[in-house]
């Protein structure tokens, strides 16, 4: 395990490195970066979502049906592989996490398939978990962790789980004007709001706990870290850990395409844009030509926004509730499935790239998860990268 000055994250009584890989579809954190990740002492996390795009056999099962069962089938047997071959690199280091969507129509599916491949913990976002306890009670051993972005919505669900006699074994506290992907605020204008900010919430979150008077749990922040100095500071205001996306996606053992990895990597600050997602939640992603394209016409797709499940990919009905599928005029109108699958593919010119609104920690250059874990531990970088 790398040498550090931090005190450890404990998860199950476990001890682990203080730093947690964030789960990221469609299929960017998949076993490769997860294993890699876990294997260092880490938490490597895979995202459930539609991870097909892995397995060309899988693939062309799908291209030869339309049955929403035998699709979902072929998903669930996806993340079984991807859990299996990331526990296979981690051999018994670290934590190998799931992360599932409870806005994804069949998230409890993805949930009990995880828990039964092997997965050491399930972490639930983009919507309150509330049911977590009850999806996962076959599997004790499985550590739960919520993602959460403001002190409201952790007593919410602290409350919720104490009714079962359950608590989460961590929190991640998700900042929305920072991290990529779907944020936790309801509109574009509230991912600013200064409730979010990490010393609020976890000054808040400490209060709560001693006002429950439950043993504080461990608390994981993420969204725009990229520095050892913001490691240091962040876990001297009383958080246990970090969680970084977009700098373990452009690592040598990211599993999304190299083409993917150089958008990610070279776009700046001002190259990164928030728009209204499908899924009903703001997002964040590189303003690649598709995006600049469709933020043109999308007053216009609003407009002419009408219900019809021919639209989904492959009859593929990802998310509960879709502005594209469902007509829904005031949020995204495209397919999410078919652009994040053009990303992690390398296609640049068709993707949707989500990216964190932040520098990385290396630039544009590509390194190994070792290096980027070792640079937020301890401060070193690597030789020949900017001190």
């Amino acid at each position: 395990m790398l040498a550090h000055q931090f005190k450890p994250l404990i998860i199950k009584g476990k001890a682990l490195l203080p730093i947690v890989q964030g789960g990221m579809g469609v299929g960017v954190s998949a076993h490769r970066l997860a294993g890699a990740v876990a294997s260092e002492g880490g938490v490597g996390t895979i995202a459930s979502v539609d991870l097909r795009h892995h397995h060309p056999d899988l693939l062309a099962q799908s291209e030869a049906t339309k049955d929403q069962a035998t699709l979902d089938a072929l998903n669930l047997t996806a993340l079984d592989r991807e859990i299996r071959m990331a526990k296979d690199t981690a051999q018994g280091r670290g934590m190998v996490a799931v992360n599932v969507m409870k806005a994804v129509d069949i998230h409890a599916q993805y949930v009990r398939q995880a828990c039964e491949s092997g997965a050491d913990a399930i972490v639930m976002g983009a919507g309150l978990p509330l049911d977590l306890p009850e999806m996962t009670a076959d599997h004790p051993n499985v550590a739960l962790i919520p993602i959460l972005s403001d002190s409201r919505g952790i007593n919410v669900v602290l409350k919720r789980w104490m009714k079962k006699g359950k608590l989460p074994d961590a929190i991640v506290i998700e900042h929305p004007a920072h991290a990529g992907g779907h944020l936790g605020a309801a509109t574009i204008e509230g991912v600013h709001d200064e409730k979010f900010e990490f010393e609020r919430v976890l000054a808040e979150t400490h209060e709560l706990f001693a006002k429950l008077e439950i043993d504080p749990i461990p608390l994981i922040v993420a969204g725009g870290i990229n520095s050892h100095a913001k490691v240091a500071h962040l876990l001297g205001c009383g958080a246990n850990a970090v969680q970084l996306g977009t700098a373990f996606a452009v690592t040598e053992e990211g599993d999304a395409h190299i083409n993917f990895k150089h958008v990610l990597a070279g776009a700046q600050k001002a190259d990164v844009v928030e728009f209204m997602s499908v899924a009903g939640l703001p997002a964040r992603a590189v303003k690649t030509p598709w995006l600049a394209k469709y933020l043109k016409m999308e007053a216009k797709a609003q407009a002419n926004a009408k219900a019809d499940p021919r639209r989904c990919t492959q009859s593929l009905n990802c998310l509960s509730v879709c502005g594209f599928r469902d007509g829904l005029a005031k949020i995204g109108q495209f397919c999410i499935d078919l652009k994040l699958a053009a990303a992690v593919r390398g296609e640049v010119n068709q993707g949707l790239f989500f990216r964190g609104s932040e520098n990385l920690p290396f630039g544009s250059a590509i390194r190994p998860v070792r290096e980027l874990m070792g640079y937020l531990l301890t401060g070193h970088k690597p030789l020949g990268l900017p001190a």
